[in-house]
Order: C-alpha cells, then structure tokens, then sequence
C-alpha cells in the first residue's frame, strides 16, 4: 500500500514531508519521492530509488527544495518496476501540476491511449494519466479547482490524490474515491497523509 504526505504552512515543507513517509514506512515501499512548490510557485522534485535514506540523502535532508507547500509518496509496485523512473510525483511536461496518487485507476489504459493520441508524452510505466488530464484540462481554460472537477468523472477506481498547481502557490489540494486520505489541522498548518502516523507529531 503506497503512502501519501502532505503539508502546507509557513515552515520549509520537505524536511516535514520526510518525516511524514518515515512514519508510513511500516506499509512497505520501494521507491518514494516528493515536490514542494516555493513562492514562485515552481514545483521542484526529488525522487530516489529504494530505501527512504536515498531519497533523504539526495535531496539533502529536504534541503534542496525550498517551499512552503508540498506532497510525498512512498510507492510499493503492483504494476511498473520499482524504480525512480515510475516513482511518485508525477509531473507534467510543463512542471507545473504534481500529482501523488494511492490507489487503483481501473480505466488507466484506455485514458492513457486516449492521451497518447492527443500528443503526451510518457515518462513512466504507472498511473501517470491523472497529471496529463489535470494539464489538458488546463490547457482547455480550466483553472486548477475546474480541472480538477473535469478530470474526477474520467477515472474509475478507488483511488486518493494530492496535487499542487504552480498557478496556486501555498495550495495544496487532496480528492479521494474510497481510499484513505486524512486531513489535520495545526497552527499555521495542514496537513494530509494516508494513514494516521504521519499526522501525529
């Protein structure tokens, strides 16, 4: 079962994104990644291979994204090799939506022919489609609350997602069909994960 962590507040967001999947390691995982969006509202990702240590180690501790707002992923492969080429966040061409996704997307293939034949690209064997219909949505003049309304009804499945929008600095949004998504509220913070551990600091 994959993990999820989220964060939006004042403090810099992916020190507490790793700690979060440190607390959801007990679900297994082979791969886990994360992306944090700065004032600008570029999204930066770090993903890595393997043991949570090498995602820690690469992105310096958390240093190497700068960001107040974030999403985490520890992923166990049911489809796709377990390594940084299908791990999570995915992202769009443009990098300017990341999606972490937990969950089945029973339609993925069909969508994914569909997206191939509109001209996107690609760049993991997993459930990639959600962040290619967020963008196409976008790119139809939706603004991220509409396309994230226009891509729900296109997938099937129980599924739980967190998304960032460059467009929406310090937003952090979270969808689930089914699947576990906890939402916490601190001082000056939210927080979401996918299971109960992550939020109990």
């Amino acid at each position: 079962m994959c993990g999820i962590m989220g964060y939006t507040g004042t403090r810099e967001a992916a020190p507490i994104l790793l700690d979060g999947l440190g607390r959801l390691a007990y679900r297994g995982y082979d791969s886990a990644g994360i992306a944090v969006a700065g004032e600008t509202g570029r999204i930066t990702r770090c993903r890595a291979e393997g043991k949570l240590q090498n995602l820690i180690e690469k992105c310096q501790g958390g240093a190497a994204l700068s960001g107040t707002v974030g999403i985490g992923h520890t992923r166990w492969a049911t489809h796709g090799a377990p390594n940084e080429y299908n791990a999570h966040p995915h992202m769009s061409h443009d990098g300017k939506i990341a999606v972490v996704h937990n969950g089945i997307i029973e339609n993925h293939r069909e969508l994914r022919e569909e997206l191939i034949r509109a001209g996107y690209v690609f760049t993991s064997d997993t459930d990639e489609v959600v962040v290619h219909l967020l963008h196409r949505a976008l790119a139809e003049g939706c603004d991220p609350e509409g396309a994230i309304r226009a891509t729900l009804p296109r997938l099937r499945g129980a599924y739980a997602l967190a998304i960032l929008f460059a467009a929406r600095p310090g937003v952090l949004y979270a969808v689930r069909q089914e699947s576990p998504l906890l939402i916490g509220r601190g001082e000056g913070a939210c927080f979401l994960a996918s299971d109960v551990p992550a939020l109990l600091p």
